[in-house]
C-alpha cells in the first residue's frame, strides 16, 4: 500500500541501453510518508543481473523481503555480493530507525534492528516501478536516484483497525490489509474479533460460539435510521480457526506487524450470551443481533462469566504474542446490572458505589488475569468510568478528553477520535458515495490530526503511544468496499503517525498520492479518488475554488450548465450578489477530472452579517465557525462533520445576529441534525426572539422539539414565519437534550447538537 513520495519514475523509460547519467530533482522522489531527512545527490545507482544483496542473519527477514519483492517483481535476480548490503549501526538511537544511501556503486541499509531495516526496504520499494507490485516488470533494468535517507518514526504506535464482526473478511484478505500496513511503516494490527452480530474466533473449549455466537439469522438492509427497517432474511456468519489466526499471526510477524485481538467485555456481548445464556443477567435465551447498536444483554459479573472470559483469553493467549490484548470495555449499558440481584448483592459486597464502578471492578478482574499471564490491557477510553485499572493503557475514542485523563494519570493513550480517525465516516461530499454510517471525515481532515492535546503538557504528552485509523464494518460488506474506506485515509493516517509535524506538507502529500495512485491500481486496490475534486469557501472576495492538484485548471459555470472545456476559467473568486449556483470541475488540457462540483449560495437577509455565539463550537466540529452559520451554504444532509455544520458537546447555546439595521423578517429557518447513534441529538427545544434597534425584544416563542419528526432522514428543519415583523436583532436559543437516555449508545454522556445554515428572508 500507499507510501509516499513514491517513485513512479524510475526508468528513464528510453531503453535502458544507453542510460546516462541524469540530475533527479527532488519533484521525482515520493515516498510516504515522509522521511525525516532526504538529500538528493547526482547521479543514479542501476540494478541489473550483476547487483547482488550481502546481508547477516539478523537482517534475515528485511533482506529477504527486498530480494523477493525485486526478483518476483521483474526478470532481475540478485548475486550475493556487497552492491547491496545491510549493516548494523548502534548509533541509530531509535529501534525502528534506518538510513539508506544510495550511491552510483552500492546501496548501503544501516539498522539498529531488523525491523528499522524493514522501514528501509519499505522505502526502496517505492524508488521502484509499481509494477514491480505484480511482477509485470519486463526489463532487466532499472535505475535509482542517488539519495540520503536518514528515518524514524514520530510514534511508537501506528495502528489501523479492523472490525470483522459485523462483516467478515477472508483470511487472504486479512493478510493484503497487512502488506498495506507494512508498506506505510504501521506496526500494528488491531483486530476486532467478537460483537453482538457475530462471533469471529474458535474456541475450542467453548463449540457453542462457533456453532451459535458467530452466526445471525440475517442482516438489516440500508442504514439504521431507515423507517421501517427491513431486513435481508439470509443467514450470515462464519469465523477464523485457530489455523486461520496463527496463519495471519505468522505472516504479520515477517512483516513487523503486532496483531492485537479484541475480545469484547462486558459489552457488545450477545452473540456470545446467545451460545451460553447463563453468561447474562436473566439467563433467558437470546438471538444474535441482527442489526446494530448497543444491546442491554451484557455479561453478568458471577464467577462462571468469569470463568468462561478466563478460558476464552487462555486460548486467546496462546495464539496471540502481542503484550496488548483488547478487552473493549465500551458502551455496556447497565439495564440488566441495575435489575439483577446478584449484580446489587455484588456491589454492596465489594463496597462499590454504582453500575459504573462495578464495570471498573469487571475490567480490573480481567486485567489482574492477564497481568498474571505476562500481558496488558487495552481498551475503550469508558474503562475510565468507576476509576481505570492499575496498568490500563487508554484508546480514546470518543473525542480526546479520555486520552488527557488518562495521561494526566500517567496512563498510556492511543489516540484514535471519531472527529479524525474514523474511516467508516464520509469521506466526500458527493452524492454517489456508498452508505456509511454519517460522519464526514475527508483525506485533508485525517491528514491534519495532531495526536498530542494542546491541554498536556510535555511529560504528559509523553504518554500518547500513537494513533490508529478505525473501520467498523455496520455499513462495509465487501472486501472491495473495505478499500474504499481505508484508502487514501490510510496513507495520511500514516503520515501522521511517522512523520513528524515540522516535515509534513499537504500539498507535497497530494502530489505524492497522485503519483501513488499507479501502485494502487496495480496492487488491485480499489482507493478513492477524490484528489481532483474541488473546495470552495465564502471569503470577503467572493467565492474561492482550489484543488491541490498542479498543472490542472478549474472551469465553471453560473448558469446551470455543466463545465466544459470552453467554460470560464477559474482565476479569482467569484463575487456573490444574489443567489448563485456555481458548477466546476477539474482540468487538463484535454479533457474533464473528477466529478463536477455544485454550489448554491442562498444570498438571504443575515448574509455575511454580524453573528456571535455564547460558546464555541468544538475544536473537532467547528465547521466555517460562527459566520459559517450566515454564509449562505447548507451542510449536508447525510454529513454532519463537514464545513457547514457546527458541532457543540453538551452545551445550551446562545446565537445572535446582527442585521446592522432594522430589516423586514418573514421567517427565519434552520436544521438541527439527528443521529442517536453517534450520540447526535435534537435539541429539546428552540427560542426566537426578535429585537429592535434599542434592544427591546418584540417577537419571542419557544418551541418544543422532541416530538417533531425529521424532514430528512437525519434533519430537523427549525423555525417559523413571520407577519412582515421589523427587527435588528435576531437571537436564538437552543436547550441541548441533556443525558443520552439508557440503552442508547452513549447513555449517561451529554448529547451533541449540530447546527446548520440560518436563513432569514
Amino acid at each position: 500500500m500507499p507510501f509516499r513520495k513514491i517513485a513512479t519514475f524510475i526508468v528513464f523509460i528510453s531503453f535502458l541501453f544507453n542510460c546516462k547519467e541524469t540530475d533527479i530533482s527532488r519533484s521525482e522522489v515520493f515516498i510516504i510518508p515522509k522521511p525525516l531527512k532526504l538529500i538528493i545527490n547526482k547521479g543514479h545507482f542501476i540494478i541489473n543481473q550483476t547487483t547482488g544483496i550481502n546481508y547477516s542473519e539478523e537482517f534475515k527477514v528485511s533482506a529477504e523481503f527486498l530480494k523477493a519483492f525485486i526478483e518476483d517483481g521483474s526478470n532481475i535476480k540478485l548475486k550475493k555480493n556487497n552492491t547491496i548490503t545491510f549493516a548494523k549501526d548502534q548509533n541509530i538511537s531509535n529501534p525502528e530507525g534506518y538510513t539508506i544511501n544510495i550511491l552510483p556503486n552500492r546501496i548501503n541499509i544501516n539498522a539498529k534492528t531488523d525491523q528499522g531495516a524493514f522501514y528501509a526496504v519499505q522505502t526502496l520499494r517505492q524508488l521502484l516501478p509499481p509494477e514491480f507490485e505484480n511482477g509485470s516488470y519486463t526489463s532487466h533494468t532499472v535505475l535509482l536516484p542517488c539519495i540520503t535517507i536518514q528515518d524514524e518514526p514520530q510514534f511508537e504506535y501506528r495502528g489501523m483497525h479492523l472490525d470483522v464482526g459485523r462483516h467478515m473478511f477472508s483470511v487472504a484478505f486479512i493478510k493484503k490489509y497487512i502488506d498495506a500496513l507494512a508498506m506505510l511503516k504501521m506496526n500494528t494490527f488491531h483486530w476486532h474479533l467478537t460483537e453482538d452480530q457475530g462471533w469471529r474466533i474458535e474456541i475450542k473449549k467453548y463449540p457453542k460460539l462457533q456453532e451459535i455466537a458467530a452466526f445471525r439469522n440475517e442482516t438489516l438492509m440500508g442504514h439504521y435510521s431507515t423507517e421501517p427497517q427491513q431486513f435481508d432474511g439470509k443467514l450470515y456468519g462464519g469465523y477464523y480457526t485457530q489455523e486461520d489466526i496463527k496463519a495471519v499471526v505468522a505472516y504479520a510477524q515477517k512483516r513487523h506487524v503486532t496483531v492485537i485481538p479484541e475480545i469484547e467485555l462486558p459489552g457488545h456481548s450477545q452473540a456470545a450470551i446467545a451460545a451460553y445464556p447463563e453468561l447474562g443477567c436473566t439467563g433467558e435465551p437470546i438471538e444474535v443481533a441482527t442489526k446494530w447498536g448497543v444491546f442491554e444483554d451484557i455479561y453478568c459479573p458471577k464467577e462462571e462469566t468469569f470463568k468462561f472470559l478466563e478460558d476464552v483469553l487462555d486460548e486467546v493467549l496462546a495464539l496471540f504474542p502481542s503484550e496488548y490484548i483488547h478487552i473493549g470495555g465500551d458502551e455496556a449499558p447497565k439495564t440488566r446490572w441495575k435489575n439483577c440481584e446478584h449484580c446489587q448483592t455484588l456491589i454492596k459486597t465489594k463496597g462499590l458505589k454504582d453500575e459504573h464502578e462495578l464495570q471498573s471492578y469487571f475490567i480490573s478482574r480481567i486485567e489482574t488475569y492477564l497481568n498474571s499471564k505476562g500481558r496488558q490491557i487495552i481498551g475503550w477510553d469508558e474503562i475510565l468510568e468507576g476509576g481505570l485499572a492499575p496498568n490500563a493503557t487508554v484508546m480514546s475514542w470518543r473525542g480526546t478528553q479520555g486520552a488527557i485523563e488518562a495521561a494526566k494519570q500517567h496512563h498510556k493513550v492511543v489516540m484514535t477520535p471519531t472527529s479524525h480517525c474514523y474511516f467508516d465516516y464520509y469521506q466526500s461530499e458527493n452524492e454517489n458515495e456508498p452508505l456509511a454510517i454519517g460522519g464526514f471525515l475527508p483525506l485533508e481532515k485525517v491528514y491534519y490530526f495532531n495526536p498530542i492535546p494542546e491541554e498536556l503538557t510535555k511529560d504528559e504528552a509523553s504518554y500518547i503511544l500513537g494513533a490508529q485509523g478505525n473501520i467498523w464494518t455496520e455499513y462495509i460488506p465487501n472486501e472491495k468496499h473495505l478499500e474504499y474506506m481505508a484508502f487514501p485515509r490510510m496513507l495520511a493516517m500514516s503520515e501522521v503517525v511517522w512523520s513528524t509535524p515540522e516535515n509534513k506538507n499537504y500539498e507535497d502529500f497530494i502530489n505524492s498520492l497522485e503519483r501513488f495512485h499507479k501502485r494502487l491500481e496495480i496492487l488491485d486496490i480499489n482507493y478513492a479518488n477524490h484528489l481532483y475534486n474541488i473546495e470552495g469557501q465564502l471569503t470577503s472576495e467572493g467565492y474561492e475554488l482550489k484543488t491541490l492538484i498542479k498543472e490542472k485548471f478549474i472551469r465553471f459555470t453560473l448558469d446551470g450548465t455543466l463545465p466544459n472545456l470552453e467554460s470560464e476559467l477559474y482565476s479569482k473568486p467569484i463575487p456573490i450578489t444574489k443567489n448563485t449556483t456555481i458548477n466546476a470541475a477539474v482540468f487538463n488540457s484535454e479533457k474533464k477530472l473528477g466529478t463536477t462540483f455544485s454550489q448554491t449560495v442562498n444570498y438571504h437577509k443575515a448574509f455575511g452579517k454580524s453573528i456571535t455565539i455564547n460558546t464555541l463550537p468544538h475544536k473537532a466540529y467547528s465547521g466555517s465557525g460562527a459566520q459559517g452559520l450566515i454564509n449562505g451554504i447548507s451542510g449536508s444532509d447525510t454529513r454532519y462533520g463537514d464545513k457547514e455544520w457546527l458541532g457543540f458537546s453538551g452545551e445550551d447555546i446562545e446565537i445572535t445576529i446582527d442585521l446592522g439595521q432594522e430589516t423586514e423578517i418573514g421567517s427565519v429557518y434552520t436544521r438541527c441534525y439527528a443521529a442517536n447513534g453517534q450520540w447526535i441529538y435534537l435539541p429539546k427545544g428552540a427560542q426566537i426572539d426578535l429585537i429592535d434597534n434599542e434592544g427591546k425584544s418584540i417577537f419571542d416563542r419557544y418551541i418544543e422539539l422532541l416530538t417533531e419528526g425529521l424532514d430528512s432522514k437525519f434533519t430537523s428543519k427549525i423555525g417559523m414565519e413571520f407577519d412582515g415583523i421589523n427587527a435588528r436583532y435576531i437571537k436564538l436559543k437552543f436547550q441541548n437534550y441533556g443525558n443520552i437516555p439508557e440503552s442508547n449508545q452513549g447513555a449517561g454522556n451529554k448529547a451533541w447538537t449540530f447546527i446548520d445554515e440560518i436563513i432569514v428572508n
